[in-house]
């Protein structure tokens, strides 16, 4: 551990829910006596300057002023299945805009002489920056390990671990096609870019994240599963922290259990969901509390009585009096759920949701639905939640170990570390 102050430069992208989790990274190592600069998206710059870190907007890169559904660059809801996403994650973030990362990056470098750069797992172009500048760097990833690795199911499919010749079959035709796709779409516009600013161009699409110091995945190995990973992949815990923009929150009046649901703090095409999910907890007796976030209006819904719809609510206080969750699968909603023992009803609607998911129900913490599931359907899996204790034990169980590793420090002595790290490359 370094106990000198460092100045550290963090490339950020707003990805809804890894935002809270990289910002509670920035606000340990100011609270260590760092100096921080933040390159964000103007719709994170409140959060970022509540880190104590100096904010610097994106000026030539992609740059939201809110998180509207109009101003979503990716506009992922619309898409139909991972290769689709894949196929415009390249075009939108990875490749596309990697150049204006870069230049922007650049010159934060020429400006704040920074010793590290930490950079969200989506800005290709400022890891490419860093690189460049023979910056030590490490890549952010608020969720599980999502790039391709031997023993890991393809990323978004919603899979579990490969069991027999059948299972591994699946996962090198998946995995395969998959990695074709991201080395022929996106592949030639990255090297082109590498090969501009003096680096060696890659063999592989993802080996530009294997070109960080250090990839640093922010969960618990406990609930990822397990795979061979390169020896810079570090788990380094959980970090629970609420957005800033969570506000307060009163339990309402009753003693009937108290069922979260929060579906997305970005737009993913919800409201239908959510409507259904209210009127099938309006058919239970329970007392429902549902989060809309800030891409969505409160007003947008109607709740039957027993329901309360607030524009959010901190869920690290809410869990601490549910006995179930309603959940898109967002791995900062999943891993809070986990450390607080309450089990889920997980309706993915994409990214790496039914990956959380399938994690959820491979460990009895929960049960999977379908996005379009009928209230019905969704009272019935609430109810056997509530009723069957075998739920909420497998979450307790868990939720002691991704509490330990929240708690462990391991990620700011990872980044503290950083600094001098003589394993670049």
């Amino acid at each position: 551990m370094r106990n000198s102050a460092t100045t550290y430069l963090v490339a950020l992208v707003d990805g809804g829910g890894t935002v809270p989790p990289e910002l509670g990274a920035i606000r340990r190592l100011v609270e260590r006596g760092h100096g921080v600069t933040a390159l964000a998206e103007e719709s994170m710059e409140p959060e970022v300057r509540a880190t104590g870190a100096t904010f610097r907007p994106w000026v030539t890169a992609p740059n939201r002023p809110d998180r509207r559904p109009e101003n979503d660059p990716y506009r992922d809801w619309e898409v139909k299945n991972p290769l689709q996403l894949l196929s415009r994650l390249i075009d939108k973030q990875f490749v596309g805009p990697a150049a204006r990362y870069l230049a922007d990056l650049n010159a934060a470098i020429a400006e704040h002489r920074p010793d590290a750069v930490l950079c969200s797992q989506f800005a290709f172009g400022a890891m490419v920056g860093a690189e460049a500048a023979g910056i030590p760097f490490a890549v952010l990833m608020p969720n599980v390990y999502l790039v391709p690795a031997k023993g890991l199911p393809p990323f978004g499919f919603g899979f579990r671990p490969a069991r027999g010749p059948a299972g591994r079959l699946r996962d090198r035709l998946v995995s395969g096609f998959s990695e074709r796709l991201w080395n022929r779409k996106g592949l030639p516009g990255l090297n082109a870019l590498r090969v501009e600013v003096g680096l060696d161009p890659l063999a592989s699409f993802w080996d530009q994240v294997h070109r960080a110091d250090r990839e640093l995945v922010m969960t618990s190995p406990a609930f990822d599963f397990p795979a061979t990973l390169p020896a810079k992949v570090g788990y380094v815990g959980p970090v629970l922290d609420d957005p800033t923009w969570a506000g307060s929150w009163t339990p309402p009046p009753g003693d009937d259990p108290l069922v979260l649901v929060a579906l997305s703090s970005t737009f993913q095409d919800q409201v239908d969901e959510l409507r259904r999910i209210a009127l099938a907890l309006g058919e239970l007796p329970v007392r429902g509390l549902i989060t809309t976030g800030p891409a969505l209006e409160a007003s947008a819904l109607e709740a039957p009585p027993n329901v309360v719809v607030l524009p959010s609510a901190p869920h690290t206080r809410v869990l601490q009096h549910a006995a179930a969750v309603i959940t898109h699968g967002g791995h900062g909603t999943v891993i809070k759920a986990l450390a607080a023992g309450v089990p889920m009803v997980v309706m993915p609607c994409g990214r790496d949701q039914p990956d959380n998911a399938v994690r959820v129900t491979a460990r009895g913490a929960g049960l999977m639905l379908k996005r379009t599931a009928k209230p019905a359907v969704i009272a019935a899996a609430v109810e056997r939640l509530l009723h069957d204790p075998s739920y909420r034990e497998a979450a307790q169980q868990l939720g002691q170990t991704v509490r330990r590793d929240a708690d462990s420090g391991a990620l700011v002595d990872e980044l503290e570390d950083l600094v001098g790290a003589d394993s670049r490359r």
